[in-house]
């Protein structure tokens, strides 16, 4: 199986949807992540995934152009702007390819303290792995 999670700039959310996904599923399980632009991994992400145990320092920003080619079970959009300007990606004949939303706050956006900034990528971010358990260990796609 694969999925692909999809944001904007995949500097934030959904490098951590990757990296939960990663986590939780088992090695049958293939997960991507990209953007509809590769804005970098943003370290304020980095920082806060190693604060849960999750490391994605080693992960890439890619664009979604880059996976074109491969077919994928789950398409999950984790951004409004990327589930309105999401590419039609091709799928396999006889393979069903379900696209799924769930839209998280851009904790890239937060303003303020240090420390408010890294509160408000700890909140999305356990926003995320909360969805992320759900998903993987009761899917209803």
């Amino acid at each position: 199986m694969k999925i692909l999670v999809l944001c904007t700039g995949n500097s934030s959310r959904s490098q951590m949807a990757e990296g939960y996904l990663r986590k939780y599923a088992d090695a049958s399980v293939e997960v991507y992540s990209a953007g509809i632009e590769a804005h970098g991994l943003n370290p304020n992400a980095v920082a806060s995934m190693a604060r849960d145990g999750v490391d994605i320092s080693g992960q890439q920003s890619t664009l979604v152009d880059e996976y074109l080619d491969l077919a994928f079970n789950l398409i999950l959009t984790v951004c409004d702007n990327a589930q309105e300007n999401c590419p039609v990606l091709p799928g396999k004949p006889g393979m069903l390819t379900v696209r799924m939303h769930h839209s998280f706050p851009d904790p890239a956006k937060a303003q303020g303290s240090p420390q408010e900034i890294e509160a408000a990528f700890d909140t999305v971010r356990d926003q995320i792995k909360a969805f992320c358990q759900e998903l993987i260990h009761k899917p209803n796609w």
